[in-house]
């Protein structure tokens, strides 16, 4: 068994050979005339760029692809469920209240105009904003219970494989982005 300090002197000559081959990569001249990639058109392999080209993106922009994005997901699960004439309108009740709200994200206030806010009209703020928010959550929740009550057995348990991940969107951390995992090979 490795005791800590042998896994503290491990650490610190791994790091120092890192830093040492970094700095040596880092000073190393490229040759006149040759193509040299710039450092934004490498991506690492951890997916940081991709991160950061994401929160460079133009607001409207960014959200046309969230709004095709969402279409798609939609169609994809209305093709599974295989939905019959009399479930139609539980369907367009349903993708209608999924939807966000027509008038976009309303705008946040500027930071510094926050900041002269005392605390307690902080907290009145944010407290709107949550019920606004908590509002809209209770429309989705509301229609969705009563598409769900629309569907066959068979159906209802598609939807709920279909829909694992939806209720856990921003929490990406336990299995990589979006939470979708590779399907296991057999």
């Amino acid at each position: 068994m490795i005791s800590l300090r042998q896994r503290i002197v491990w650490a610190s000559l791994l790091g120092s050979a890192a830093l040492a081959s970094s700095a040596a990569f880092a000073q190393a001249p490229t040759a006149p005339g040759a193509a040299s990639t710039p450092p934004a058109a490498v991506a690492p392999a951890d997916g940081t760029a991709s991160k950061a080209q994401h929160k460079r993106m133009d607001p409207a922009e960014r959200m046309e692809r969230m709004n095709e994005h969402r279409a798609k997901r939609l169609a994809a699960l209305k093709e599974k469920l295989k939905l019959t004439a009399a479930q139609e309108s539980a369907w367009a009740s349903f993708s209608s209240a999924s939807q966000p709200p027509a008038g976009a994200r309303p705008q946040r206030m500027d930071r510094a105009e926050f900041a002269k806010l005392t605390t307690p009209e902080r907290l009145e703020r944010m407290q709107a904003r949550q019920a606004e928010r908590s509002a809209r959550f209770a429309k989705r929740a509301e229609a969705t219970k009563t598409f769900y009550a629309a569907l066959t057995p068979e159906q209802q348990k598609t939807f709920d494989a279909e829909t694992v991940h939806a209720g856990m969107h921003g929490h990406r951390g336990h299995h990589g982005h979006g939470g979708h995992t590779a399907p296991a090979k057999s």
